[in-house]
């Protein structure tokens, strides 16, 4: 019996890579975007929804339900950025980015744990490396990503007894659509996006950006009971080593 992954945000970078790895490797693999998704292989199943609102997110477990009563793995992955100085910023700009990044773990989690819980499943929240040290001009996206690692332990506390793993991820700089459209903020020096790709990787102990498919790989092994069986209300950092080296070095 096919192991079964369910994937917010997949309509593209990280969430798209964590599906195509999920499909590959012989998962079952549920996608659900609030844009359309398009363009996935044959046998992978989609579904388009907003899970930002309550409505949004039982209508997701309303569709899986259908023909599943466990999930072995939930990825939560949907994020939106607002780049602007905080004192600009309305207040449903901020609600916004909260709703999204942060409630969002909190409404799937709830609707999911039957499923996960009757499959000893697992959790694998996707934060950011904004979490842990971040930068002007981001701070509601900084919060609800500070937010989703202190929820991953929580939840990580309160699922144990059911055999539920939730764990996170904290992504660096990637290259995804997410990643271009904060380049526009002028934090990082150059011309082209290209430019400001490689001035923002050279800032790394690696010296390059991340991939999607590396994220997804990490993705993957917390979320296989067999590979990561003692790992929970954990999250890692995947950024190239770029909060490993001081500002002043």
């Amino acid at each position: 019996m096919k192991r079964k992954a369910l994937i917010t945000g997949a309509a593209g970078g990280i969430g798209w890579a964590a599906a195509m790895a999920f499909y590959e490797a012989g998962w079952e693999t549920y996608v659900v975007d609030r844009n359309k998704i398009e363009g996935m292989p044959e046998g992978m199943f989609t579904f388009q929804a907003d899970v930002s609102q309550e409505e949004g997110v039982k209508s997701i477990f309303n569709w899986f339900g259908q023909n599943n009563n466990t999930l072995d793995v939930l990825v939560n992955n949907a994020a939106i950025q607002i780049c602007k100085p905080m004192v600009q910023m309305t207040v449903e700009e901020w609600d916004t980015v909260q709703h999204s990044n942060l409630r969002s773990v909190f409404l799937t989690a709830r609707e999911g744990y039957p499923l996960l819980k009757a499959c000893k499943g697992s959790i694998v929240n996707v934060s950011s490396v904004h979490a842990v040290a971040t930068s002007a001009d981001i701070s509601s996206y900084a919060a609800s990503k500070g937010g989703v690692v202190a929820l991953t332990r929580a939840m990580a506390i309160e699922f144990a007894p059911d055999g539920i793993r939730v764990n996170a991820v904290c992504p660096g700089a990637v290259d995804t659509p997410m990643l271009h459209a904060g380049l526009s903020r002028d934090h990082v020096s150059g011309g082209s996006i290209e430019e400001r790709m490689a001035e923002l990787g050279a800032r790394t102990v690696i010296g390059r950006v991340g991939k999607p498919e590396e994220i997804a790989q990490t993705i993957m092994f917390l979320a296989d009971s067999d590979q990561s069986s003692f790992i929970t209300g954990s999250y890692l950092v995947i950024d190239g080593g770029a909060t490993t080296r001081l500002s002043t070095e």
